[in-house]
């Protein structure tokens, strides 16, 4: 290891052999400032700036190492290498020199360089001082209007890392919010899971609405800051008494979707009360409509369970609220609690869903259409469907139990209502 390197940068770990660089090269940004922190990670995320043959020395790694070659920015001669553990990216330096390229960053915590071959720490604007200090710092206002989304990383990393944002970074944040209406939405959402997944991200959120970053989404989220700052306490207390409700905060609503359960209860407390207003709001910043259904539907039941004790809940209220809220149910019971529901009362409703058994939150069926169809001698109809929902309606409610009793129960419906089919 080359001396005075921090472990964690040592190429001992890479994913490729330090022979596959040519000097001038070097590590920078937040794989430094990590290291010198002495935080670790189990998914690796390298930066190198070369004075020369980025974009071909990225090539030759992916060739050699059989990962993926991706071309990030063909005119600025940036292009990243993907493996299993993580991503590598190589980038031409701005301005032809490391130093110029290091002061066009955001922050003097993430303007510091590392010689993997000499070990050598490069600081031209004293970032270990700030990483010292615990703060932010940016390098000049000017790095900030360049690219606005630095406005909302700097909240971003202030959660991650556990600093505060220098003053006068904090003014100059403030001052240029409006900036952040040029920056692409799916840049901005990325930056904003990042904070809704951080144990640590609920305070920076509200310090960014206040201080206007999540005005051009969010309108009115303030008026629920009183809900949203206690989902993380919440959530920790219901997964004390329920463990296996616990376990579902963190699981993605599909695996194509990366955004946790938990995170989206946060993201539907920040939208507008209004479903109509919150889909609007939530589809500006693209949202997938799994995330905005779900969403939706925390905004449309929490207010009933706010409205009337949840023990004089009917049997058929529960099933629509269980069928309509699928998989985010635990959610919209940390929500409850948030909203100052007592776990006492919510406790019907999470032992319903945590008993697989539980025919009014895990209702099976017992005929499907088809059978209806040859049973009662009936076409195939959209009303099928709604003979079904009577079905399991009156399953839930106790009328009927078994298979006979369901088709019993089908036949008078339509001798009553033969305009059904």
């Amino acid at each position: 290891m080359p001396m005075n390197l921090p472990p964690a940068l040592s190429p001992e770990t890479w994913p490729f052999d330090l022979e596959l660089l040519t000097p001038p090269v070097y590590l920078v940004g937040g794989a430094v400032r990590d290291a010198l922190l002495g935080r670790r990670s189990h998914y690796f995320d390298l930066d190198f700036v070369m004075l020369a043959r980025a974009v071909k020395t990225a090539r030759k790694i992916a060739d050699r190492t059989k990962g993926g070659f991706v071309l990030l920015d063909a005119e600025r001669q940036i292009a990243r290498v993907v493996f299993a553990g993580g991503t590598v990216d190589f980038a031409q330096a701005f301005g032809g020199s490391l130093e110029e390229d290091l002061l066009r960053r955001d922050f003097r915590s993430n303007a510091i360089a590392c010689n993997p071959f000499t070990g050598e720490i490069i600081d031209p604007l004293d970032g270990q001082t700030d990483l010292r200090l615990g703060l932010l710092r940016m390098i000049s206002r000017s790095n900030l209007e360049d690219d606005p989304l630095r406005l909302l990383r700097a909240y971003r990393q202030a959660a991650q890392l556990g600093f505060a944002i220098e003053p006068e970074t904090l003014q100059a944040i403030r001052e240029l919010a409006p900036l952040l209406s040029r920056v692409a939405v799916e840049r901005v959402r990325t930056e904003l899971g990042y904070l809704l997944s951080n144990n640590n991200g609920v305070p920076w959120i509200c310090k960014g609405c206040e201080d206007g970053l999540f005005s051009i989404w969010f309108a009115s989220a303030i008026d629920r800051f009183d809900i949203l700052t206690k989902i993380d306490a919440c959530a920790a207390e219901l997964a004390a008494i329920y463990p296996e409700l616990g376990k579902e905060f963190g699981r993605s609503i599909r695996d194509t979707i990366k955004t946790p359960l938990l995170a989206i209860g946060k993201l539907a407390v920040l939208a507008n009360s209004d479903p109509t207003i919150a889909e609007t709001e939530l589809l500006r910043l693209k949202y997938s409509n799994a995330e905005i259904k779900s969403a939706i539907e925390l905004l449309k039941y929490l207010p009933q369970l706010q409205a009337q004790p949840i023990a004089e809940m009917s049997l058929r209220e529960q099933y629509f609220l269980f069928r309509d809220v699928g998989i985010v149910f635990p959610i919209l019971a940390v929500l409850a609690m948030a909203a100052g529901i007592a776990v006492e009362e919510i406790a019907l409703l999470i032992n319903r869903y945590l008993d697989a058994g539980d025919i009014v939150a895990h209702p099976t069926q017992l005929v499907s259409g088809n059978e209806l169809m040859e049973s009662l001698n009936i076409p195939r109809s959209p009303r099928i469907g709604q003979l079904l929902m009577e079905i399991q309606l009156a399953r839930v409610e106790g009328r009927i139990a078994t298979r006979e009793d369901a088709l019993k129960l089908a036949s008078d419906f339509v001798a009553v209502q033969p305009d059904l089919i």
